[in-house]
């Protein structure tokens, strides 16, 4: 029994700790996504930043363990993104209770309904884009080794946002209304928030993740 125990592969720390995380950043980044923030000129939707983590904690995993396990953990966050998905329908269809405030209750239904096609959009943008980011990263690792960290994030990151905003605006809104401006400017807000944001957080990820396997 001790040694079939001992031949059992342990999951190391790190990446215990960052799958917890990327499972909850799965699921809140469709909440943020109903709110508009801007940045100084640019205007993008909030979920972009749970969005960015999901792809600096794919990558960092990419960085610690693997491009295998980092794509396995993209294909396990399906689950709590459906499951969420599921629960989110099943608690709009379920009766209000006589007492809640008929205000909030329209607002909680207002941000936690939408089509079919926004629903869409985002489980396929997001299967997608961060595949591609982490087929990106782990391609340039493979080609100039462990070095430039910061390039290899920015660079994955930005095109994998790019292809995100086409999946998403193109599924959701196309044929509703015109979508050249809009896609023009998310990609822009989101390629600049890559570009900004992806290389310090990736370093700070990937620092975590071999100070927590230490």
């Amino acid at each position: 029994m001790t040694d079939q125990a001992a031949a059992k592969p342990a999951i190391s720390p790190s990446l215990f700790a960052f799958a917890i995380f990327y499972g909850g950043m799965v699921c809140i980044a469709g909440v943020l996504g109903n709110k508009q923030v801007a940045l100084g000129p640019l205007a993008v939707e909030a979920g972009i930043f749970a969005f960015l983590l999901l792809v600096v904690t794919s990558s960092a995993i990419a960085e610690l363990h693997s491009r295998e396990m980092a794509n396995r953990l993209i294909l396990i966050g399906f689950v709590p993104l459906i499951a969420s998905l599921l629960l989110t329908l099943a608690v709009l269809g379920l009766p209000a209770a006589h007492d809640m405030d008929p205000a909030r209750l329209t607002s909680f239904e207002t941000m936690m309904s939408g089509t079919p096609r926004i629903w869409l959009g985002g489980i396929l943008a997001y299967g997608i884009s961060t595949l591609l980011n982490v087929s990106i990263f782990s391609r340039l690792k493979g080609r100039e080794g462990s070095r430039l960290l910061w390039f290899r994030s920015a660079v994955a990151s930005g095109l994998s946002q790019i292809v995100d905003t086409l999946i998403f605006i193109s599924v959701a809104f196309y044929g509703v209304f015109p979508i050249g401006e809009l896609l023009l400017g998310q990609m822009l807000a989101k390629v600049v928030l890559s570009v900004v944001l992806v290389p310090p957080l990736i370093y700070l990820m990937v620092g975590l993740g071999r100070r927590l396997d230490a």
